[in-house]
């Protein structure tokens, strides 16, 4: 099947240099907004500036006056970079996406609201058996419960992995409550909550240095134990994930099952 990529950014460049600059490139991109972290990647990504590529891309509306297509054209162009989408030898297109349910080649892709800091979604993506959910931005209550929002639990729900916003501990919070992220410790719950396998902690802060990484994904791993968690990691860059369907009941496993996650998002 073709790629699909969550996000554009700066793991796109990196991404596309292990694909070949010839044309041949087909994929989608779910967006889950527009943020420059999750966007800037577009511009460097070298397969699509190659007559015959395509590249569709999801992303919430930013508003009712300003399209995807037109919020992507605002910040592509000069003079904060020298062409527009519209300049480079591929073909690109922009869609608005809202809460819904959609079909990309065998995917059945799950649309969602999620609670950040402007239109956000959030993404399940289901094929050959296997689901993953993909929830980058999430803003945690501050009004001391451990709520989740329903369409988050749909999203995860039961999925094989869900690859979650981890980018703060319970100081971080404490001082950043409207930044529109989550703790380490949330998500967690967000994952055990759904029933969902296994848990990616992704989107780390930028200033977290591997070492602290290291000492959270510990904290995670024992609250993922204790929860029922099959399996709780650290996103990192370059990081792949095979996944496999169960098996059926006569024993056999569905072969398409393990393109279901090829490669994790792209953002930086």
């Amino acid at each position: 099947m073709d790629p699909i990529v969550f996000d554009l950014g700066t793991g796109l460049r990196f991404w596309g240099q292990t694909l070949r600059p010839d044309g041949s490139f087909r994929g989608t991109a779910l967006v889950t907004h527009l943020h420059w972290d999750h966007v800037q990647g577009l511009p460097f990504f070298v397969p699509i500036n190659c007559p015959g590529a395509t590249l569709d891309v999801y992303a919430p509306r930013p508003s009712t006056e300003v399209s995807v297509a037109d919020a992507f054209g605002d910040f592509m162009r000069p003079p904060y970079f020298p062409v527009r989408a519209a300049d480079l030898f591929g073909d690109i297109s922009f869609h608005d996406a809202g809460a819904c349910d959609m079909q990309i080649g065998p995917a059945v892709v799950k649309v969602r609201s999620v609670p950040h800091v402007g239109a956000t979604n959030g993404y399940r993506v289901e094929v050959g058996g296997v689901v993953v959910a993909y929830v980058s931005d999430h803003q945690q209550p501050t009004d001391g419960t451990d709520a989740v929002a329903e369409a988050v639990l749909e999203l995860c729900d039961r999925a094989d992995l869900v690859i979650h916003d981890a980018q703060f501990t319970p100081d971080d919070l404490a001082v950043k409550g409207d930044w529109g992220h989550c703790t380490v410790e949330y998500a967690v719950h967000v994952a055990a909550t759904a029933g969902a396998r296994r848990l990616a902690l992704f989107h780390h802060d930028p200033a977290r240095t591997d070492d602290k990484v290291d000492g959270l994904l510990a904290t995670a791993r024992r609250l993922g134990a204790e929860r029922g968690l099959t399996e709780v990691i650290a996103a990192s860059e370059g990081l792949t994930v095979a996944l496999s369907a169960p098996p059926s009941p006569n024993g056999a496993t569905n072969p398409g099952a393990a393109a279901a996650a090829e490669r994790a998002g792209t953002t930086a």
